[in-house]
């Protein structure tokens, strides 16, 4: 029996709640919805533009994913991130980054090309040199992704991108874009040498010094 074809109207829906779930990050990444802000669906969806459904979708998806959290009776609020939240993300993430360039660079070491990489960097500084500060998060988070990418793990890049809209939430709160961009390019040098533990070495200092970053930006420690 032929497949049933896939439903227009649904296709849509989820396309708009993906909008709105990434307008709303965004607007959570650049502090416009600081923490412990209570965002009202009715109000969300009238500065998007959208109605009501797939602002309600996007809002029920960032509450899944711990970016918000629900209210009794008045709809959601921006999460307030605690330390803990901020040393549990880094655990879970640390040895992941580390074991994706390391096999990142042996891809490499086998012929694999490292052009997306490449196009994350040249984003960054364009970015950085344009002074817009959520594109260049956005650039950073996506030469994480691209790395993972490379990779060639498929349940790596599953678990890693349930980490990612957090990670960008943090990257967000960097006190020195030049210096991450700096370690982005040190870690790039490595794998595309195809070197995997001069890669995975780099990556470990960089984990380790985003942690410090995150934390004194956070909380002063």
């Amino acid at each position: 029996m032929a497949d049933k074809a896939a439903d227009p109207g649904r296709a849509g829906s989820a396309s708009l709640s993906a909008r709105a779930r990434e307008a709303v990050l965004q607007r959570i990444v650049d502090r416009r919805y600081a923490q412990g802000a209570r965002l009202v669906e009715r109000e969300v969806a009238e500065e998007l533009g959208m109605s009501r459904v797939p602002v309600r979708e996007a809002l029920r998806a960032l509450v899944a994913e711990g970016l918000l959290e629900l209210l009794p009776h008045s709809g959601v609020r921006v999460r307030r991130l605690e330390r803990v939240d901020v040393e549990h993300l880094y655990e879970v993430w640390e040895p992941l980054a580390v074991q994706a360039s390391r096999l990142a660079a042996r891809a490499v070491a086998a012929g694999g090309g490292t052009g997306a990489l490449e196009t994350a960097l040249r984003q960054a500084e364009s970015a950085a040199a344009a002074d817009e500060g959520a594109r260049e998060v956005a650039a950073h988070t996506a030469f994480h992704e691209e790395v993972v990418a490379l990779s060639g793990n498929p349940l790596l890049a599953r678990t890693m991108e349930q980490l990612s809209r957090q990670l960008r939430l943090l990257f967000g709160m960097r006190e020195e874009p030049a210096h991450m961009r700096a370690q982005h390019a040190e870690m790039y040098r490595h794998i595309a040498a195809g070197d995997p533990e001069a890669a995975a070495a780099s990556t470990l200092l960089h984990v380790r010094d985003s942690r410090s970053v995150a934390l004194r930006s956070l909380f002063g420690v």
